[in-house]
């Protein structure tokens, strides 16, 4: 260490692998971004999709942030493993079931089957996914969690709409979503992005919440949460232009495990 600064020395013999300066915060840096593509061909908000645009603007704007995890909600699996194909990430999909059947993606079909997925930068080590037990109207809604390598938790869901005929599947769903993250973060960090379909959090005690409450689309519905470990969050909204909800992204601080 001849001929280094006392700082220099000090900051190697502290932080060790940590790193030290710009280089350790980007390490600890955790960025989550949380999209709604309406990518069904059903769905009335298909018009503005303009597939193949909506998928285009989606694979753009993961290339410009390169968050470590996104959320997908109401998308088809083959149009999410081409972005996962464009952008270089692992992906994980689970297909949602209608009037008790599995619905394929239309207008253009051979697009797989309509579900939420999550992409993440790190490598997966494992999957799960479970309709939740609380149900209403047509649409069976499930969550999605995956854990990847580097010792995070990502989970995603998309539920029942505030309907009269789906408020009550809305609302137990939010309470089990809740539970589901507490015991999932009691093991290691937790991060939830995901299309609530409400303004009221359904995060668990400890965990923080940021909404999509200053997009001009749909604002407040999309949500992110985080557990203790992820730390002094930021948000933000991105306009997007092929799709009936804008970008969320959250940007939070990995604490040292």
């Amino acid at each position: 260490m001849r001929g280094a600064s006392p700082a220099a020395v000090g900051c190697a013999l502290v932080l060790g692998l940590a790193g030290c300066g710009d280089d350790a915060a980007r390490r600890s840096a955790y960025t989550v971004m949380q999209m709604n593509l309406c990518l069904s061909g059903l769905a009335g908000c298909y018009g503005k999709a303009a597939y193949p645009a909506v998928v285009e603007e989606a694979t753009a704007g993961i290339r410009k942030t390169r968050p470590d995890a996104i959320a997908l909600n109401e998308v088809c699996r083959n149009d999410v493993a081409r972005i996962a194909r464009s952008t270089g990430y692992r992906v994980r999909f689970s297909r949602v079931r209608y009037g008790g059947e599995r619905l394929r993606c239309t207008r253009p079909g051979g697009r797989g089957l309509f579900g939420d997925a999550i992409l993440t930068r790190a490598a997966i080590a494992r999957s799960a996914a479970r309709a939740f037990d609380g149900q209403a109207g047509p649409e069976r809604r499930r969550w999605l969690c995956v854990t990847t390598r580097d010792g995070v938790d990502v989970c995603t869901a998309h539920l029942n709409t505030r309907s009269t005929v789906e408020a009550p599947g809305n609302a137990a769903q939010c309470t089990e979503l809740a539970a589901l993250l507490a015991r999932r973060a009691a093991a290691r960090p937790v991060v939830f992005g995901g299309d609530v379909n409400r303004r009221g959090s359904c995060a668990p005690r400890g965990f923080w919440t940021r909404t999509d409450r200053a997009a001009h689309q749909a604002p407040g519905l999309q949500h992110v949460y985080g557990s203790g470990a992820l730390r002094s969050p930021t948000s933000e909204v991105v306009p997007a232009r092929h799709t009936d909800h804008d970008v969320l992204l959250v940007r939070a601080r990995l604490a040292a495990g």
